[in-house]
């Protein structure tokens, strides 16, 4: 049963680049992810029904805040941006290395020590960026090189937002957490969205897909993702980050008719590699080559 959700969670996840690069020509960046989040903060809102929880809200408002925007509202807006310019896949694959950022950031910020093999992952996932960005800005035209440092600032904010929760939102309730990070995102960027709403009509394939942003891929995609971690726990949930990539790939081949060339999948697999290494999902004998723990 884990298994089946862990699987139907990176579908939906991987999902989402799908429907923000198709989203993002017609509403823009922001209005898109202010609809996103609005949509999501109104589907978790019975987080708050319960006095109790109401009390945890308001008690931890700052840190909500603070991960609204750098879990949410900056990280969606970048890779909605990279979207415009990049494919679904591309966009899913950088967006992959957010664990090796987490771990790069929490040695640096809260002194967590790195394991060899974990060293050894950061820099092959590194070596994987590289090739992949290098290949898709080359094949790529203008605003390529912008998409891709985007998506990878993109990663920074996920990771410096895992590290923050960790430190300051460790005893909230993930429903909590949860709805309070879409609303704050929510109010942050609903004046951008209401100074750069499209002046044309949107069309329904359009809205069609930000509806599923909100509902399928935010709303939906935390009560599995919440559901995974108090069942199976939160390495095993996070596991989840390695098969989003190969969805996103896959929806984008079947409903853009995307492709990637054979030096960009080499890239996707050094990524992938590194990641694994990263987030000790690959271990044995490349493991044991890197030495000691």
């Amino acid at each position: 049963m884990n298994a089946i959700q862990l699987v139907t969670l990176a579908a939906i996840w991987g999902a989402s680049f799908l429907f923000m690069r198709i989203g993002a020509p017609a509403f823009g960046v922001v209005p898109l992810i202010a609809v996103r989040v609005g949509i999501a903060a109104l589907l978790l809102l019975p987080a708050l029904r319960k006095s109790d929880a109401r009390l945890e809200f308001k008690a931890h408002a700052w840190p909500l805040f603070v991960v609204g925007v750098t879990n949410s509202a900056v990280p969606f807006c970048l890779l909605t941006y990279a979207a415009l310019y990049v494919t679904a896949g591309v966009d899913s694959i950088l967006n992959a290395t957010t664990p090796m950022w987490t771990a790069v950031l929490a040695f640096l910020w809260l002194s967590v020590p790195l394991k060899k093999a974990q060293v050894g992952g950061l820099l092959i996932g590194f070596i994987g960026v590289v090739i992949l960005a290098w290949d898709t800005i080359g094949e790529g035209g203008k605003g390529t090189l912008g998409a891709v440092g985007a998506a990878i600032v993109a990663t920074l904010s996920y990771g410096f937002a895992a590290n923050f929760s960790k430190r300051n939102l460790g005893a909230v309730r993930p429903w909590v957490s949860a709805f309070g990070s879409q609303l704050f995102a929510a109010i942050v960027l609903a004046p951008g969205a209401i100074l750069f709403w499209p002046h044309v009509p949107i069309d329904v394939m359009n809205w069609t897909a930000v509806i599923l942003l909100g509902t399928l891929c935010t709303a939906v995609a935390y009560i599995l993702y919440f559901g995974l971690i108090r069942n199976a726990g939160a390495q095993y949930a996070a596991s989840v980050t390695l098969l989003i990539p190969v969805f996103g790939v896959v929806w984008g081949a079947l409903f853009l008719h995307e492709s990637i060339s054979p030096r960009a999948s080499i890239g996707c697999v050094v990524i992938l590699l590194g990641l694994g290494l990263t987030t000790g999902k690959i271990k044995g004998r490349v493991g044991r080559l890197a030495g000691p723990k």
